[in-house]
């Protein structure tokens, strides 16, 4: 009886082993934690970088969860199984055995306990993950990239690429229409002129100043078109002016002038070195 029953054993483990590798053979990394459930601290005991180091030495890719993760596995979580080491109460024994879940924290993977009698837990923390780690050894791990896991990478890695086409074009936009509406704000503000200094009187027009005095000169006034030319007893023309859309208010023609009716006054006004100049002239229409 005996005889039949370990071949049914050998067997069994067998099927076991080769089931676990195909099953693992597909997961590309596996994320180790900083910190293990039944201990208090992170990287107690350097239990943590042990498992990492172990994980890589029987063929693992290892990553210590936080750090950078390659991109592949940015875009597809579930290359990465989730390791975990539990503990099993023991009397006199350190029993440890390590897990792996899958994305979807299922479990996929339970090594064998590793067992350790000494008394120190460093030590026999150490010695219980190693042997536990033993059990993976067997597996001859290798990871072999499944169809439906490349698909999803491909699909995630154009939809990735769909996505930044869209930014750009969404930020393309928002250039262009901010272009535009700068572009309207410029056409409605009103365009700045520079206005000329005026040019400078001649001695022989009237005397100027600064507030309106008496009468000067008298001119007369010669209808032209468009306005009147003002002319002195010669006759001589001394000033053309031009008709505006104000009642007796009148444009200098070729200076920086006007004329208009003040009272019973007409007076020239006229800025030189910014200050306002007036004078009042004597005008027979």
């Amino acid at each position: 009886m005996k005889a039949n029953f370990f071949p049914i054993l050998i067997a069994c483990f067998i099927a076991t082993s080769v089931f676990s590798q195909a099953n693992l053979n597909k997961y590309k990394y596996v994320i180790v934690p900083n910190r293990f459930d039944f201990l208090k601290e992170k990287d107690q005991y350097q239990l943590n970088s042990l498992s990492q180091f172990l994980f890589n030495k029987y063929g693992f890719e290892a990553l210590m969860e936080g750090t950078v993760y390659p991109e592949d596995l940015i875009r597809n979580r579930c290359l990465a199984l989730k390791s975990d080491v539990i503990k099993d109460s023991g009397m006199f024994k350190t029993k440890l055995s390590v897990e792996l879940k899958d994305c979807n924290d299922q479990v996929v993977y339970t090594s064998g306990v590793g067992e350790s009698r000494e008394k120190e837990f460093k030590i026999a923390y150490n010695k219980a993950l190693r042997a536990a780690f033993k059990h993976l050894e067997v597996l001859n791990y290798k990871y072999e990239p499944s169809e439906n896991v490349t698909a999803v990478a491909i699909s995630k890695t154009s939809e990735t690429i769909e996505v930044s086409k869209e930014i750009q074009q969404l930020k393309q936009q928002i250039k262009n229409l901010k272009q535009e509406k700068e572009a309207e704000l410029a056409l409605v503000e009103a365009p700045k002129v520079e206005i000329p200094q005026p040019k400078a009187v001649e001695k022989k027009e009237v005397n100027k100043t600064d507030v309106i005095k008496g009468v000067s000169n008298i001119f007369y006034a010669q209808e032209i078109d468009n306005g009147f030319q003002l002319v002195d007893n010669s006759p001589k023309v001394i000033y053309k002016i031009k008709n505006t859309g104000l009642n007796n208010t009148f444009l200098v023609e070729d200076q920086s002038a006007i004329i208009y009716k003040k009272g019973d006054d007409w007076v020239l006004e006229y800025y030189i070195d910014n200050v306002l100049k007036q004078d009042v002239l004597n005008i027979k229409f």
